[in-house]
């Protein structure tokens, strides 16, 4: 199991790595002026409004900018964000994802980083704010999200070159348990 996981980071990280390479350096400030859309249901500083919605405060630049491409080439399907990103340029995805990333964020456990879920440690930290480049964080998503996430990778309609193998052995056991875990988190916006 370790060696297979430990492929799958360094594939993880390569993906990353190309993508970074395919996208122009990204403007902050610039990202700033295009996030307007983004508010509704990520709030103004990233940290989500509605609970179908992912906070992105803080997130790895590589991870968001390869999710909002993904959404926008059709590889990610969400009837809201496909929508939303659609004419974003490659410019702006770079920008956007800058100005998410800029921001700092605290996480605030309130239980014994014993008890988080042993599979997800490695890429997304006991505290929810991810230690793997290109991994998001999970910290205080809602439950409901983080388990329609995990279920998606599991079934595959969310592809994951890392993430599907991962989640295709997990029980609607492990997956609730995991996403009630990271849910309890507090997250928030230095």
């Amino acid at each position: 199991m370790k060696t297979a996981l430990t492929l799958a980071l360094g594939g993880l990280l390569l993906a990353g790595s190309a993508l970074a390479q395919e996208l122009p350096a990204g403007d902050a400030a610039h990202g700033e002026t295009l996030i307007a859309k983004c508010r509704t249901c990520h709030g103004a500083d990233g940290i989500a409004k509605l609970i179908i919605a992912p906070n992105i405060a803080g997130e790895p630049e590589a991870y968001l900018a390869a999710q909002m491409a993904a959404f926008r080439d059709g590889t990610r399907q969400n009837e809201m964000m496909s929508v939303v990103v659609k004419t974003l340029t490659d410019q702006d995805i770079a920008d956007m994802a800058a100005w998410y990333a800029s921001q700092s964020v605290v996480a605030t456990l309130n239980a014994d980083p014993s008890g988080a879920p042993e599979l997800c440690v490695s890429c997304h930290g006991a505290d929810g704010i991810s230690v793997v480049e290109d991994a998001p964080h999970l910290a205080g998503d809602s439950a409901m999200y983080l388990a329609a996430q995990i279920e998606a990778l599991r079934d595959g309609s969310r592809p994951s070159e890392v993430m599907n193998a991962i989640a295709a052995d997990l029980t609607d056991e492990e997956i609730a348990a995991a996403a009630a875990w990271y849910s309890e988190i507090k997250l928030s916006v230095e």
